[in-house]
């Protein structure tokens, strides 16, 4: 079951929404009657992450490594050309 509230609530008493949160309530934040964020508990993995796991389905070309040329480069940090 979710609740709503508005913001100005929701920044006043914050401490005690994310208690009811991570009890397992939703709490769903308003902003003039219209949803926009979603406070709800978080949830721990019930396994680890498997490193590897994407093994074999992506590629990396032979050029990834090698120095981008001057003008990309350049762009890439903010240089006019």
């Amino acid at each position: 079951m979710s609740r709503t509230v508005n913001i100005y609530e929701a920044k006043t008493n914050l401490s005690r929404l994310v208690e009811q949160a991570a009890a397992g309530e939703e709490i769903v934040i308003a902003k003039a009657g219209k949803p926009l964020a979603r406070l709800t508990p978080l949830r721990e993995r019930k396994e680890p992450r498997k490193p590897g796991c994407l093994e074999g389905r992506i590629h990396v070309s032979e050029d990834f490594y090698k120095p981008l040329p001057d003008d990309l480069l350049d762009a890439f940090e903010g240089k006019k050309g």
